[in-house]
């Protein structure tokens, strides 16, 4: 079935054109800068959309998602900096290492609920960020830069901007892609009905643990390649990625957008991150200004903009 055509869906739709066509407006009028912005702008947006999976369809408010982007980047960074270049070694490297610290603070937080849940993924998030500090090797609280990006034996040369930024692109709506269909499938319905109904899902059968631990494994395994990427684009890995403020920012990128939309943390991410830019060329107070509008958007945009613009198209 075809979905139905309304305010949220035709943002979606011309906020996805408008993402592919943009190299092409950069070349015609010289704007290096904005592509660059937009290609951080594409790797939050799936850090958020993989946050989303589990906080907007699972119910699970986790505090310390930014420790899969440290994750992700440091795994690039430190084979990197072992002369192991290959991207086709680093990245399922850092899948891999994200999936595995993923399913070992679903197993043990998972057991909690509420604001448990959020302390001890906090917690964890913390614990990664004193240990990034604490690699003297690898540069400690400094950070480590990436002085070779990784190399794909030629299929794909990340130096050039166009071909990163639409690799960036493609990894979006890959994940955009992946968390719809399981968004939609059995498993993410019991996902779902968990969140809705615990004990109700529970007497019916189904393990609601295991149910949210895949989950949350599955979303911190694309966090972790938006750490990857994140790597690849700044040239540079650092603690600071995985402090709490980080994991603070994709909360508000979903909320803003809209929390259970598919689209809707690729608009929160959009539209946060274009503020913080704008807002900073004025100001170096930015947050004075941009914390009372995203106040005002989440008490008077209930379900935020997605869900704003689903209400005005119903009247």
């Amino acid at each position: 079935m075809m979905p139905k055509l309304n305010a949220s869906n035709a943002v979606a739709a011309l906020l996805c054109v408008a993402l592919v066509l943009l190299p092409v407006y950069s070349a015609v009028t010289g704007n290096i800068f904005i592509l660059t912005l937009f290609t951080r702008i594409a790797i939050y947006a799936l850090a958020a959309a993989s946050l989303n999976l589990i906080m907007g369809y699972g119910g699970m408010m986790s505090f310390g998602h930014a420790a899969y982007l440290g994750i992700g980047g440091y795994a690039v960074g430190i084979l990197a900096a072992e002369g192991i270049g290959s991207g086709f070694i680093q990245w399922p490297v850092a899948l891999a290492v994200s999936a595995l610290f993923a399913l070992l603070i679903g197993a043990l937080s998972l057991r909690t609920r509420g604001v448990y849940f959020i302390m001890i993924t906090l917690a964890f998030a913390q614990m990664a960020y004193y240990v990034a500090s604490a690699l003297s090797r690898y540069g400690g609280d400094d950070g480590l830069t990436v002085y070779k990006r990784s190399d794909f034996a030629g299929l794909i040369n990340l130096s050039d901007r166009n071909q990163f930024y639409y690799l960036c692109l493609a990894c979006l709506f890959g994940g955009l892609y992946l968390i719809w269909r399981i968004v939609n499938s059995r498993f993410g319905l019991v996902v779902q009905g968990v969140r809705s109904n615990e004990q109700r899902m529970q007497a019916i059968g189904f393990h609601a643990n295991r149910y949210r631990l895949v989950c949350f494994v599955i979303s911190g395994t694309i966090c972790g390649l938006a750490g990857a990427l994140l790597a690849n684009n700044t040239d540079f890995v650092s603690p600071a990625v995985m402090y709490w403020t980080r994991s603070g920012d994709l909360m508000v990128m979903v909320i803003l957008g809209g929390m259970g939309s598919l689209f809707g943390p690729v608009v929160g991410a959009t539209v946060y991150l274009l503020l913080e830019e704008l807002l900073s060329q004025f100001t170096e107070y930015s947050g004075l200004i941009l914390g009372p509008v995203l106040l005002l958007i989440v008490l008077f945009a209930r379900g935020g903009i997605m869900g704003l613009l689903g209400r005005m198209s119903r009247g």
